[in-house]
């Protein structure tokens, strides 16, 4: 999406606020989706290693992500996403929940309803220019990263984990987001 793509300003329940650019949205803070895509190969999850000029330079996240233009449903975002990220709309999906989440990352207020979703597909990845690897990881070594609170994690795949997969954190995890 281009910086002066317009957007949905939301409440926390997803209701339209009103459209604004999403640099806008970015720079005062406004809440705005975001569709999210957790990859899944059976039992595993696939992640992504985050190019250098994005907001979690070097770090393993979830492959899909993105934000919903205004007017646009979200499962038609999630779907562009997969083809732009991914490289394909040849996907499965469930629909997990939403959730805001926000930070303050690369000199702008990023304030997002994340509305996530697990995906699986049999087709090949091909990698859009936002990320550099994508390598599937087991839960055991996903609870393990976690419980290092490894900084080779960037802070989305926390918050998703948290929320959505309790599964893969470890005993006694201290969550970095509040539930």
């Amino acid at each position: 999406m281009r910086d002066d793509e317009m957007v949905a300003v939301v409440d926390e329940r997803g209701g339209v606020l009103r459209e604004v650019r999403k640099t806008e949205a970015h720079r005062f803070g406004w809440l705005h989706k975001t569709v999210i895509g957790c990859l899944r190969y059976g039992d595993d999850f696939a992640l992504v290693q985050q190019a250098a000029d994005r907001q979690d330079a070097g770090q393993w996240v979830n492959p899909v992500g993105g934000h919903v233009r205004a007017g646009e449903a979200n499962e038609a975002a999630l779907l562009r996403e997969c083809e732009e990220e991914i490289g394909t709309k040849n996907v499965t999906f469930t629909f997990l929940g939403s959730a805001p989440y926000h930070r303050q990352v690369i000199g702008r207020d990023e304030n997002h309803l994340f509305y996530v979703y697990e995906i699986r597909t049999d087709d090949e990845i091909v990698l859009g220019p936002e990320a550099v690897a994508l390598q599937r990881f087991a839960t055991e070594e996903l609870r393990r990263l976690c419980a290092e609170n490894s900084p080779m994690l960037g802070d989305a795949y926390y918050f998703v984990a948290e929320k959505w997969y309790p599964e893969l954190l470890p005993p006694g995890y201290e969550p970095r987001f509040s539930n």
